[in-house]
């Protein structure tokens, strides 16, 4: 069988379809394709699927491009995002993507958890960077500049304006920009695979016991630390907890065998919490905290009143069922 053939255009390129180039690959139908690099559309006819040039999208014909008038196109109708040819590739070829780097059939159902996940976490951002979709509103001004993002990395892969360079320099500076965006790619799904879709199942066991942790069912206590947030709030959507009956605090062990106290976020990213540790606790450590608190064995409550920490499980349980009365 002939080896398939990826088109995308030449000269400077970007992080989406240096991914996509890199997504097109790990695929059955486009697996280890060879790459022609034009903006002649002879040259692209002849590939078998084109990415970010020639202005269609038609995934029928294989045809992944969204510059042209009148393109729309989001990941589904939750997202408002426009879709780069990266995130056009992930959407039509994104569960396969996952089952080919995780070696799993696609039918798997872990597939259905992550196609989701992945878009939210990481292709969603390479979209609104390449179509110029603000992340904030455009009044703010940020505090600093960003120069360390995989697009800006992508980007650095492309020649300086000074630098004489051939054709083929050019390509092969693309084929390592894609091996680049692929490989964060591959780590991110490795470890939302590996590490935090197993958490999942520590997060459920734990909510299920959440009552003999205190009877108000408002704190829970993982055996083991682990990503929790998200999980923890799916499975209050789930199991259609309320406002006052939500969990408010997470107890866990930390890698020195202390046990650590944190407030549950109003949102996963943010630092807002449902309800901090008490404000008298906040930045006191060891022995002034434990005469305070009037718990044995406390280290510390962070400034910020999101997260604490006491050597016992006992103490941080302790810790949370004086927090939930005050």
């Amino acid at each position: 069988m002939a080896a398939k053939l990826i088109g995308t255009h030449s000269g400077h390129f970007h992080c989406d379809e240096a991914l996509a180039v890199y997504m097109l690959r790990q695929t059955t139908h486009f697996k280890d394709a060879g790459l022609v690099r034009s903006r002649d559309p002879t040259k692209l006819s002849e590939a078998d699927v084109v990415v970010d040039v020639g202005g269609v999208y038609d995934s029928a014909s294989h045809k992944y491009d969204h510059h042209q008038r009148g393109f729309f196109e989001t990941f589904d109708d939750k997202h408002k995002t426009k879709l780069s040819s990266a995130g056009l590739v992930y959407k039509h070829f994104g569960r396969n993507v996952i089952a080919s780097l995780l070696n799993v059939d696609e039918q798997d159902p872990k597939v259905d958890v992550l196609y989701p996940k992945i878009y939210d976490d990481f292709i969603e951002a390479l979209d609104g960077n390449d179509n110029g979709i603000p992340q904030y509103p455009t009044d703010l001004q940020p505090a600093y500049r960003e120069s360390t993002s995989l697009p800006s990395r992508v980007g650095a892969f492309n020649p300086w304006w000074n630098q004489s360079v051939t054709e083929a320099d050019v390509d092969a500076r693309f084929e390592r920009a894609s091996a680049l965006a692929g490989a964060e790619l591959r780590d991110k799904l490795l470890y939302t695979a590996n590490a935090w879709l197993p958490a999942r199942e520590l997060v459920k066991t734990a909510f299920e016991k959440r009552s003999e942790v205190h009877p108000s069912g408002r704190v829970i206590a993982l055996e083991r630390s682990c990503p929790w947030k998200e999980h923890l709030l799916d499975l209050e959507k789930t199991q259609n907890l309320t406002a006052d009956s939500n969990i408010l605090y997470v107890l866990y062990p930390d890698e020195s065998n202390n046990w650590r106290i944190q407030c549950v976020p109003v949102k996963p990213e943010g630092f807002e919490n449902r309800k901090s540790l008490p404000e008298n606790w906040r930045g006191y450590r060891d022995d002034a905290l434990s005469e305070i608190t009037r718990v044995p064995d406390c280290i510390f409550v962070h400034a910020g009143g999101f997260i604490g920490g006491n050597k016992t499980r006992h103490g941080a349980t302790e810790m949370a069922r004086l927090a939930l009365e005050l």
